[in-house]
C-alpha cells in the first residue's frame, strides 16, 4: 500500500472521528433533546396510552427522582446474589485442606517414599491440620475485620438518588408509603375531565417553557417545571456554557396534541399529553456565534410525551419529557 493511500484512509478516519465526537452535542440540543426524564407520580414506570399522535407510545424515562416499585426487591435481590457468590469459608478450609494433603502424598510419591511419606515430612497430620487451622483462622479474623469496615457502604448502595429532594409533595407520600409497605402501597389514583384553559395551559407551557430554556431563564423555568425537571434543564444550560455554547430555541407551535391521560393522587392532578410541534432550533458557539448543530431558520418537527403536574390549588407545571417511541 502507497503513502498515499495511507495519508487519504488517514484523514478518512479523522473525518468520521470528528463526526462522532459532535454525536453528544447534538444530543443535547433544545429543551429535552430527544432524551426522556421528569416524573409521572405513581405511573412513572407505566407506559403513557398510545394517542394518534403518537402512535408508537413513548420511550420509558431515562432519568427520574421518583423510586421505582420495584427497586427494592431488585436490591434484596442483588443482595442474595452477592451472598450466594461469596465464597463459604468452610468450604475454602476444606478445599485448602484437601489440597494440601493431595500435595504432600504427591510429593511423596515424586520422591520415591511413598504417599503418605509426604504427611510425615511435614511433621505428621496432626502438624498439618493444626497449621492449616491457624492459617483458617487468621484469613477469617481479617475477612471480618474488612467486613465490618465495608458494611457503610454496602448499607448506602441503595440510597435513594440525590434528586429525590425534587420530588413533588404527592410523589414523596408515594416513596414513604412504597418504604413502609412495598410496591403494593402507591397511593391509588382516579381519573378526571379536563377543560378547555387546561388544554391551553398545557400549550402555553410548550411555548414558555422553550422561551425560557432558550434565554436561560432560570427564575421563568422555576416558575413553569416542577423542582426535578428544573435540576435538570440547569444540567443541561451549565454544560452548554462550560461548553462555551448557546442553544436557542424559537418560532415554537404546537401542530396537533391529543391526551393520553390525566388522573389525581393524593393532592396532585396529572395529565399526560402526546404533542407534535413545530421549532427552529440551533445551538451556536457563544464567542464566534457560529451554529454548531441545527438550523437557524428551516424549521423541525417533533413529537414529544410532556406531562404536567397541578397541586391542589397551583398552576400547572412541566413534570416529565417523554420522547416518541
Amino acid at each position: 500500500m502507497s503513502l498515499i493511500s495511507l495519508a487519504r484512509r488517514g484523514r478518512a478516519i479523522a473525518f468520521l472521528a470528528g463526526a462522532l465526537l459532535i454525536v453528544p452535542v447534538v444530543a443535547e440540543a433544545r429543551p429535552g433533546g430527544g432524551k426522556s426524564f421528569g416524573s409521572r407520580g405513581s405511573r412513572t414506570e407505566s407506559a403513557p396510552s398510545r394517542t394518534d399522535t403518537a402512535p408508537n407510545g413513548a420511550q420509558p424515562f431515562q432519568r427520574s427522582a421518583t423510586p421505582s416499585p420495584a427497586a427494592p426487591m431488585a436490591g434484596a435481590a442483588g443482595a442474595a446474589a452477592a451472598q450466594a457468590a461469596r465464597p463459604s469459608m468452610a468450604r475454602n478450609l476444606m478445599m485448602g485442606l484437601g489440597a494440601g494433603l493431595l500435595g504432600a502424598g504427591l510429593f511423596g510419591m515424586l520422591s520415591g517414599s511413598g504417599f503418605f511419606s509426604g504427611l510425615a515430612s511435614l511433621a505428621g497430620v496432626f502438624g498439618f491440620l493444626m497449621q492449616i487451622a491457624l492459617i483458617g483462622g487468621l484469613i477469617w479474623l481479617a475477612l471480618r475485620f474488612f467486613r465490618r469496615r465495608s458494611e457503610p457502604q454496602l448499607a448506602g448502595a441503595g440510597a435513594p438518588l440525590p434528586r429525590e429532594a425534587y420530588q413533588p409533595q404527592a410523589q414523596n407520600q408515594a416513596a414513604r408509603m412504597g418504604m413502609m409497605g412495598g410496591g403494593s402501597a402507591a397511593p391509588q389514583t382516579q381519573p378526571i375531565q379536563l377543560t378547555g384553559e387546561d388544554f391551553n395551559a398545557f400549550e402555553r407551557l410548550l411555548t414558555e417553557v422553550n422561551a425560557a430554556y432558550s434565554n436561560e431563564d432560570e427564575a421563568g423555568l422555576r416558575q413553569r417545571v416542577t423542582p426535578e425537571m428544573f435540576g435538570y434543564f440547569d444540567e443541561d444550560l451549565s454544560g452548554n456554557a462550560k461548553k462555551g455554547l448557546v442553544d436557542r430555541v424559537s418560532e415554537v407551535k404546537l401542530l396537533k396534541g391529543d391526551l393520553a391521560e390525566a388522573w389525581r393522587e393524593g393532592d396532585a392532578d396529572y395529565a399526560t399529553v402526546a404533542m407534535r410541534f413545530s421549532l427552529i432550533n440551533a445551538l451556536y458557539e457563544r464567542a464566534s456565534g457560529k451554529v454548531v448543530d441545527g438550523n437557524a431558520t428551516i424549521p423541525q418537527e417533533v413529537t414529544e410525551h410532556w406531562t404536567f403536574l397541578r397541586e391542589r390549588g397551583g398552576a400547572w407545571k412541566l413534570s416529565g419529557i417523554q420522547a416518541a417511541a
